[in-house]
């Protein structure tokens, strides 16, 4: 009979060693994570890769990949006055791939390896759903019930107001009211490409009688444009947030909260302090089915995977499904996913589903003014609106930002450019409920009155 065997916790305890070899040394430089002579190693062998016409999209050589370059381009905008303070990495890690992609700047084989492996991985939602399970796990019960309810208090008033600015301002500037209305503010808001932009072109295909390639061509510059001005303003805010410590939870949602700030952050501690490997791998197999669940319920009933999800993961946390040392392992999912995956995905996404062309599209004066003025709009009527309701502005100022991003690719470069990943469920709600009731509600009253 084999005798038990249990895996233990594991202290992270430094092992103390003379790192008198120079390689040794050399390792404790690094790119984002990657030591200094790993990082030439993997320049090397992409680029004798390239050469041989032989790089792959499996798992192992799009970690390389996405890996080398997400933390490059995260490295060069943390290197860059200004621009660091500001959202710098996130903003150079997407939108600079896009750009080189489109001005045919990187090899091709790069660009095939990297969108083959993004498109048939799942990548993306992997990530958002160890991210949202682990965030939620992570939280305390109480702050959880008190802010899903408020949230939608900033993201309503937020919505309101937005479209208000911005179909002033359109008209203003010689838009007009249909085309501000129906190309920049209901995209701005609709919930990103996948959730927004796609269901609306087909709705205004089949209403205004116009194909759908012409409609998805009018809305998507306008969804390109305000998620790259929310990433740069919730960059901003992160900026705001550090000259006034008052205004912020970093991270955390409700004031209430920071009554237990002291304990929540001993225990934040304890979580880093012991890892477990047991529970770190039951914690991240559990965001895994969830997100399934999800994906089931979709393919059932037609619902969002990613809120299936995410609710389903309130339901474990509230009824105290899971107990606290799988909550902790999930927890720890969530931070490993957000420290080494974040600058890697974001390369993926800009590489893959972020078209440069279309961003581009958008740059006229006003269009550029008009588009602003909407997401500029949504972060202010939050921020107040959250100061009103008890709750950290800056936090909330940020979420109701995700309401103007490129879906769940948007959320995670806007929270990566506030530092803040751990507000990703709240960003889920912002984008998809809110994408949702603003596709829903638009394709409704256009079918009436048009």
């Amino acid at each position: 009979m084999e005798p038990k065997t249990e895996i233990q916790s594991i202290p992270f305890q430094p092992i103390k060693e003379k790192d008198d070899h120079f390689i040794a040394r050399m390792m404790n430089i690094k790119i984002g994570i990657i030591p200094l002579p790993v990082y030439l190693l993997l320049f090397a062998l992409i680029v004798t890769f390239v050469n041989m016409h032989n790089l792959k999209s499996d798992i192992l050589t799009s970690i390389a990949v996405t890996g080398f370059f997400g933390f490059t381009f995260a490295q060069i905008g943390k290197s860059i006055p200004f621009v660091r303070s500001v959202g710098g990495a996130a903003i150079l890690a997407t939108f600079i791939p896009s750009a080189i992609v489109y001005y045919h700047l990187i090899p091709e084989d790069i660009i095939q390896s990297t969108t083959e492996f993004t498109e048939n991985s799942n990548f993306l939602y992997l990530f958002i759903s160890t991210i949202v399970v682990g965030s939620i796990l992570g939280m305390n019960r109480e702050t959880l019930v008190r802010a899903f309810i408020k949230i939608f208090v900033p993201m309503i008033a937020g919505s309101i107001a937005a479209a208000a600015v911005g179909l002033a301002v359109g008209t203003m500037l010689g838009l007009g009211f249909q085309h501000t209305l129906l190309y920049i503010v209901i995209p701005i808001m609709a919930g990103g490409v996948g959730e927004g932009a796609i269901p609306l072109s087909i709705g205004y295909s089949e209403i205004m009688h116009m194909s759908q390639g012409e409609a998805f061509a009018l809305v998507i510059p306008s969804i390109m444009f305000g998620s790259l001005s929310a990433v740069i303003l919730s960059g901003v805010l992160n900026v705001i947030g550090k000259k006034n410590p008052e205004w912020t939870g970093n991270g955390k949602v409700d004031r209430s909260e920071g009554e237990s700030a002291p304990a929540l952050e001993a225990q934040d501690k304890k979580k880093e302090s012991v890892f477990n490997l047991s529970d770190f791998a039951s914690g991240g197999i559990l965001a895994v089915s969830l997100y399934l669940v999800g994906m089931l319920l979709h393919d059932l009933f037609g619902l969002p995977a990613p809120v299936m999800m995410l609710l389903l993961a309130v339901a474990i946390k509230l009824f105290r499904l899971a107990p606290a040392n799988i909550e902790s392992g999930a927890y720890g999912v969530s931070r490993f996913f957000s420290t080494a995956v974040t600058y890697p995905l974001l390369f993926a996404i800009g590489v893959s589903m972020t078209p440069w062309d279309k961003l581009i599209a958008a740059f006229n004066l006003a269009n550029i003014i008009t588009i602003i003025s909407v997401v500029i709009t949504m972060i202010t009527v939050g921020f107040f609106t959250g100061k009103w309701l008890n709750m950290y502005p800056i936090e909330i100022a940020i979420i109701n930002a995700c309401h103007s991003g490129q879906g769940g690719t948007g959320d995670i470069a806007i929270l990566s450019a506030a530092e803040r990943l751990e507000l990703m469920p709240f960003a889920q709600v912002s984008t998809r409920i809110g994408g949702a009731i603003t596709v829903t509600l638009t394709l409704l009253l256009l079918a009436q009155f048009y």
